[in-house]
């Protein structure tokens, strides 16, 4: 392995270093070179002509030294670096050529669906437009962290404010496996990532959750008792399941004798519409036991599915799913939210979204003394740290209550 100095001009001075073979593509009319760096091009960039793929040596060329000191100090960094495979070639990409034409498309194959499109979105509306124009391997800790105090102050598409921690951090999240990606490509040496300051999770959690009492909860079922829906209500709330899994679940998950429930799937909004999607986590995929009044719930809405079958002045749709429209149709996810406004409104409570009946659930099974690892596996949480982490305002009550019960047995 070579490197050699030169002269450049009567200022300065550049080194050459041959970095070793690497893909190529020479186009048949043109000659132009084109080296191959995630997969190769259908035609010559510049004039349309078919490409030949090759493999020819490459160099790492880099001017602009004073001495020609400097000039071997910064060329021998780079022949340790090219011995210990551990060299980035230089390339001109871009932040939003990286993120929209190579790293979106490489990992969608290996996201949920929702996962995608959140990823592209945060990428779309938070990333590109701040740090899109800079090139990859210029991208910097401080440029990241003034991203990140933008968004604080400044980062609503839809109206004035900031963005909460939370939604930063998950713009940090999706940046730092992008980057972490490009390391494992060879597009980056570091993760410039990983050196900036997201802000700190604590804040997240200064907030307490949206839920509603075990008195709020008991009157919201006593107002939707009537509701053709309220199966569908009394199980998220007696569950914890999140929407789309119980929008998803159908009857053979269903056991009726048994007296419980198998979460396989999720009906998820992806852009606007609905979707059949993996579990959110590894654990996500279980299975839950139901109490007796919500297993004659589900009865009783399974009756009231067969009369809307009988009475379809249409084509009935047959999906399997416990939760259809009239027509057998899956629900729109976001129609069942607003529902849920509406029905929360009308019963005089406190507005929470429909995703704090999740929150409402946990919260009183912790208060109640039920124990967290069950709590976590009924959630569907990936670990029990994360469900200790999410409802830990609930835990000093429930200490107090264990001091209190041990004492009372040495009374």
């Amino acid at each position: 392995m070579r490197g050699s100095i030169r002269r450049r001009g009567t200022t300065s001075f550049e080194y050459i270093v041959d970095i070793g073979s690497a893909a190529a593509q020479r186009c048949q009319d043109c000659g132009r070179r084109f080296w191959v760096e995630r997969k190769p091009r259908q035609s010559c960039p510049k004039c349309g002509g078919p490409l030949l793929e090759t493999e020819e040596r490459r160099r790492a060329i880099k001017g602009g030294f004073a001495t020609r000191k400097e000039c071997q100090a910064a060329m021998s960094k780079v022949l340790v670096a090219v011995e210990a495979r551990t060299f980035t070639p230089p390339t001109r990409i871009t932040v939003k050529a990286f993120l929209l034409v190579e790293w979106l498309p490489a990992v969608k194959g290996t996201l949920r669906p929702t996962t995608y499109a959140s990823y592209t979105m945060l990428a779309r509306e938070h990333i590109i437009p701040r740090l899109g124009s800079l090139q990859l391997q210029k991208l910097t800790a401080p440029a990241i962290n003034a991203l990140y105090a933008y968004l604080l102050e400044e980062g609503r598409v839809c109206g004035r404010g900031g963005l909460s921690p939370s939604s930063v951090r998950r713009v940090h999240a999706v940046l730092h496996r992008a980057c972490h990606d490009a390391v494992r490509w060879g597009r980056l040496t570091v993760n410039p990532v990983a050196a900036a300051d997201p802000p700190k999770a604590s804040a997240e959690h200064s907030e307490r959750l949206p839920v509603w009492s075990a008195e709020q909860l008991s009157s919201f079922l006593a107002h939707v008792a009537d509701d053709r829906l309220f199966a569908l209500w009394r199980a998220l709330a007696m569950t914890g399941m999140r929407r789309g899994e119980a929008l998803g679940l159908a009857w053979q998950d269903l056991d009726m004798e048994m007296g419980h429930l198998t979460i396989r799937r999720a009906w998820v909004p992806v852009n606007g519409v609905g979707q059949m999607s993996e579990p959110k986590t590894r654990r996500g995929r279980r299975t839950i036991a139901l109490d007796p009044v919500t297993l004659e719930a589900l009865q009783g809405h399974a009756a009231r599915q067969a009369d809307d079958q009988s009475h379809c002045s249409g084509v009935w749709t047959d999906s399997g799913l416990v939760f259809t429209g009239t027509d057998g149709q899956p629900l729109p996810p976001w129609a069942v939210s607003k529902l849920f406004r509406d029905l929360s409104k009308a019963a005089l409570l406190p507005p929470i979204p429909l995703h704090g009946l999740r929150h409402s659930y946990a919260t009183l099974a912790l208060a109640s003394g039920v124990n967290p690892r069950i709590v976590s596996g009924r959630l569907g949480h990936s670990t029990v740290a994360l469900t200790l982490d999410v409802y830990s305002h609930v835990l000093p009550q429930a200490d107090r209550q264990a001091a209190e019960a041990i004492a009372d047995l040495l009374l």
